[in-house]
């Protein structure tokens, strides 16, 4: 009897130990799970997918979260969102931080030189500022095609931008998603029609079409920003391996340009085959998280 109690108090202490493995002795294998929450701007989803292989390699359980921008900030604050990979600041997200602040742990800035803008095809004459939408309106059925309500950049258009620039009565913002202003965006420009959309660098329509930013002169929509990287109250402490991890990520325009353009062109609609195509297109930059 004593010999079968020894081995039972031998096993569960032998249990105990491996479920107390901490993560950076292979915490990812033992079931740690990561939810990500990203909104559906691109670079967002690029990075969201790509964290997600990351991580997975290293053995997490790794979940997306398709949100609005104040769904995935409230969803850190509470604790049910881990990681969000598309904070913008000083100006965008002023908002969210304001409300939410105290409840995140920012992990560090990724991309330095984002901006958000109102566009246009760059054979659409006479529309070159945002001063010269009141008197063109009709040019564009009186709409700016947009993205989702809950948006940063929808928020600044619709307070900032049409009051500004007079557009009130003579411009509509039409919301709808990232996805479908895209559409408009590109059947617009296949039947060479005039069409104004609210779009931001970096992104990869710039690449694919030949557009134009139009002037903002009154400064409505900001100047450059910064892409940051969010997390829960605590996650540090929880992740502290994938933590350091992130708190290493880097990207640059053309490496984030390259990246998107294999997951919204090349691979549309399979995200794992774009971020597997790139990162052995780029072999060594997993080591710069290390």
């Amino acid at each position: 009897m004593k010999r079968v109690l020894a081995l039972a108090v031998t096993a569960t202490l032998a249990l105990a130990g491996a479920a107390c493995t901490s993560e950076s002795d292979g915490g990812a294998a033992s079931g740690k799970k990561i939810t990500i929450g990203y909104m559906a701007w691109d670079e967002a989803i690029a990075a969201s997918h790509l964290w997600q292989h990351i991580l997975e390699e290293k053995g997490y359980q790794v979940q997306l979260k398709n949100l609005e921008a104040g769904l995935v900030y409230g969803g850190l604050a509470s604790g049910d969102i881990d990681l969000f990979l598309d904070g913008w600041l000083p100006q965008t997200h002023a908002s969210y931080l304001e409300k939410y602040g105290d409840k995140l742990e920012k992990l560090g800035v990724w991309h330095d030189d984002a901006s958000l803008s109102i566009a246009v095809p760059k054979y659409v004459e006479g529309v070159d500022s945002l001063d010269d939408l009141a008197a063109k309106a009709g040019t564009f059925g009186g709409q700016l095609i947009g993205i989702e309500p809950g948006a940063g950049l929808t928020k600044a258009t619709q307070e900032k931008v049409i009051p500004s620039y007079g557009l009130d009565g003579a411009m509509k913002l039409k919301t709808s998603s990232t996805p479908a202003m895209l559409a408009a965006l590109d059947g617009a420009i296949a039947d060479k029609k005039p069409i104004a959309v609210t779009l931001w660098h970096p992104h990869w329509a710039y690449a694919k079409y030949e557009l134009k930013d139009l002037a903002d002169p009154k400064g409505t929509l900001g100047q450059a920003e910064q892409i940051n990287t969010f997390a829960r109250k605590g996650f540090g402490k929880d992740f502290p391996e994938a933590t350091a991890m992130l708190k290493k990520f880097k990207m640059d325009g053309p490496q984030l340009a390259s990246l998107e353009d294999l997951m919204f062109n090349t691979h549309k609609g399979d995200e794992e085959k774009a971020v597997e195509e790139w990162l052995k297109a780029n072999p060594d930059y997993a080591k710069t998280l290390a």
